[in-house]
């Protein structure tokens, strides 16, 4: 990905506070790249112990790599003490500048009566503003966003094409939501009464507090009664679907395809990996990380590592697979010694 201009590599070294193993004359970084990618012009970096074999034959002109890597590379070492971090900020040195929106109410926008706009707000085209929506300033309403009656959008939050916050719904400042992002929608709340599915009103709100990243096309549902409560710094992924009154704590993560089931409480510092399902009305406590397309099916409350379905501690469930893969041959012995047996009894 080439950038406007190029660096030293001295200057791009002091740019992430990095160590240069040795710095050959006159070589200048214009650009970043992946490993396999990457040209003599460009910085590449090792996320993962596994790439050591692709960055033994890469053409990069440098690499960001760990303290203590001390393998002959190709590369010129750049040594940091997080690699990907060091790489994002040479991205963001070398990546055009991100889209701005000039302050202002675009003319195909609509506004409704008692509206409030904080100073510095951007309304883009066809975005609708419903009665006593609020929106703090600096903010950015993206093209097509509709903002229900009484929802509050808090000050530089950029809420980019086509997301809907439905009415009296709570976004906290620096909050980002992605497009398709639907937050307040009706909760799944129904109850089966002479065999029709009769529905329970959902009257209760979303809120997301400040700094929350949410994903394209992930779903929010609003309580059936108080409040379904996503927790400050906690970022969310594409394609996520979160049920009525769950409440989610600070700092998590969310990875993609994830769905929690209502009234769920999750603590602090979560991570829930890809494709993640949890029943409604548990807990999970402080820490706790759940491994791609596990099932949480009852309450965690100890940090650590969990898989499967339902979810147990990592170690428990990687033996269990290890037996698991052993059965074939188990079998096999079972079948050798069932033999044995009927032929010493004939």
């Amino acid at each position: 990905m080439a950038g406007d201009s190029s660096i030293d590599l001295r200057e791009l070294a002091a740019l992430v506070g990095g160590q240069l193993s040795f710095c050959p004359e006159q070589i200048r970084i214009s650009g970043v790249a992946s490993v396999e990618d990457a040209g003599p012009d460009e910085v590449t970096f090792l996320g993962n112990p596994k790439y050591v074999s692709s960055l033994q034959v890469s053409k990069a002109g440098a690499v960001f790599v760990p303290l203590d890597f001390n393998q002959q590379v190709p590369p010129v070492l750049i040594r940091v003490e997080n690699p990907s971090v060091a790489f994002a900020k040479a991205v963001e040195r070398f990546a055009p500048k991100p889209a701005s929106f000039a302050p202002g109410i675009h003319p195909t926008a609509v506004i409704a009566e008692g509206v409030e706009l904080g100073e510095g707000v951007s309304i883009q085209p066809h975005a609708v503003l419903e009665p006593g929506a609020k929106v703090g300033a600096h903010s950015v309403i993206g093209a097509h966003v509709y903002l229900g009656h009484g929802a509050i959008v808090g000050a530089e939050c950029l809420i980019r094409s086509g997301v809907t916050i439905a009415e009296r719904c709570i976004i906290g400042d620096r909050v980002i939501l992605h497009s398709g992002c639907v937050v307040g929608s009706d909760g799944f709340g129904f109850e089966t009464v002479s065999g029709k599915h009769l529905k329970i009103p959902q009257v209760g709100i979303v809120q997301i507090d400040e700094d929350v990243e949410i994903g394209a096309n992930t779903t929010i549902d609003r309580a059936r009664f108080g409040r379904t409560w996503i927790g400050a710094g906690t970022k969310i992924d594409n394609l996520v679907q979160i049920a009525h009154n769950v409440v989610i704590g600070k700092n998590c993560l969310i990875v993609s395809h994830v769905g929690i089931s209502g009234s769920t409480r999750i603590g602090d510092g979560v991570t829930l990996a890809g494709q993640v399902g949890v029943v409604g009305h548990i807990q999970i406590g402080d820490g706790v990380v759940i491994g791609a397309q596990s099932g949480v099916n009852k309450s965690i409350s100890k940090p650590g590592l969990y898989m499967g379905t339902p979810a147990i501690p990592a170690a428990e469930y990687r033996e269990q697979v290890a037996y698991i893969h052993r059965l074939g041959r188990l079998s096999e012995r079972v079948q050798k010694l069932e033999r044995s047996g009927a032929e010493a009894a004939d």
